[in-house]
């Protein structure tokens, strides 16, 4: 089986402008491919997860993977899955994130010399004259065309701004300065950028000939793992300050029974044999599936230290109700009032929920316990001297647990 072959039969492949040449580029090891990381926060995240396993597996077939850092884009904001404009960020935002993204993607991808490149599209976009984009690249692009793709439609009620209808031609851009200096030849992405990849190959085909070999192809839930990179209580960072290694192994461990044998096949590295016995798993045996899961990927993120420390303190979690390595909240004296505090400003500063209204439908649904006990008054209030020694355990709902201490 080739690497094109494993990719199928993880789930990974959607649609393919080539199916033919594609394989025959990433099966010899001739694929120089990118997938572009737009910065808009200091940390990768778990949307990104199943682009940077790609660009592991491709590169360990002997391809170069190119990560492309949008600190160009950046500046225009992607509008594909969003209701509204992201907010603006200033240009030295756009550069410590940059900066961050380059260290954790390392964890990832071999950046020794000839294995793989990391460029920021920021090096040529900021330098375009408009003028010379509105003559060179602008008469490629048909107005009708784009708006009839599915990142612009979705936007076209509550209002696309001409900032954002512009990422599209950048992107395509992108791939453009990518084949012409650095002989990249396939571009990879959720499906929500096919219409945005397929701008790229058409551009780079208008603008050098029909020949030009660019290609692209799409991860069939590329776009969907971003939406796994979100909970209810925010995002899931692979930045361990962040998200902590066992919040991070808690997030996989306590994935949804539907989908963690397919999690397993797209983004650990375990042999398709392996998995695919664990298709008729079911019951019990779903439990060690996601412990099998949550382990794989903490350790690729983290280490295996880490990843052994968190399903240690999770399993403990499970069979006492407390865990050494769980999440800290610490407090501080500031944060009583005459040596007490209430159950809602607790839940609140331990990062347990975003506001009081939901701390309080949590306590008044039965969702909060202290130490074991339900706490079912919203007006409940916990002193200093409870919270000394290893602290106080708290709990919301069946699986999100804070150590609370005080410094």
């Amino acid at each position: 089986m080739g690497i094109y072959e494993e990719l199928q039969a993880r789930g990974l492949i959607a649609q393919v402008t080539d199916e033919e040449r594609i394989r025959d580029l990433v099966n010899n090891g001739e694929a120089t491919f990118y997938i572009g990381f737009d910065p808009t926060a200091d940390s990768l995240h778990v949307g990104h997860f199943m682009a940077l396993c790609l660009m592991k597996r491709l590169q360990e077939a002997g391809n170069r993977p190119i990560a492309l850092i949008g600190g160009g884009t950046g500046y225009i904001g992607d509008p594909s899955g969003r209701t509204d404009m992201r907010s603006m960020m200033t240009p030295e935002q756009i550069q410590h994130n940059c900066d961050c993204f380059k260290e954790q993607m390392s964890r990832f991808i071999d950046f020794s010399e000839g294995k793989a490149l990391m460029v920021n599209n920021a090096d040529w976009l900021l330098d375009l004259n408009y003028i010379d984009v509105l003559r060179e690249v602008g008469p490629h692009f048909s107005v009708n065309r784009m708006l009839t793709a599915e990142c612009y439609k979705q936007r076209m009620e509550k209002g696309l701004s001409f900032l954002e209808f512009n990422y599209m031609i950048m992107q395509a851009y992108d791939f453009y300065e990518l084949f012409q200096n650095y002989g990249c030849n396939l571009e990879f992405g959720g499906d929500d950028q096919w219409s945005n990849m397929l701008a790229g190959t058409e551009l780079i085909r208008r603008k050098l000939g029909k020949d030009a070999s660019a290609m692209t192809i799409t991860l069939l839930l590329n776009s969907e793992g971003k939406k796994m990179g979100k909970t209810q209580s925010g995002a899931v960072w692979l930045d361990p300050n962040k998200t902590s290694p066992f919040e991070f192994y808690q997030y996989w461990r306590n994935i949804a029974d539907a989908d963690v044998l397919k999690c397993i096949r797209m983004l650990t590295f375990l042999p398709l044999e392996e998995i695919d016995k664990m298709d008729t798993w079911e019951g019990a045996q779903l439990n060690t599936a996601k412990e099998i899961l949550a382990y794989e990927l903490t350790k690729l993120v983290h280490g295996e230290e880490e990843a052994e420390k968190a399903q240690e303190a999770a399993r403990a979690l499970f069979s006492t109700g407390a865990a050494a390595d769980m999440p800290k909240a610490e407090l501080t004296a500031e944060d009583f009032e005459d040596g007490q505090i209430d159950i809602m400003t607790l839940l609140l500063k331990s990062g347990l929920v975003p506001s009081k209204s939901e701390a309080r439908r949590a306590v008044q649904q039965g969702g909060v316990a202290v130490d074991g006990e339900k706490v079912e008054d919203i007006h409940a209030m916990f002193k200093v001297d409870d919270m000394g020694g290893e602290g106080m355990i708290l709990k919301k709902g069946k699986k999100n647990f804070r150590r609370v201490i005080v410094k």
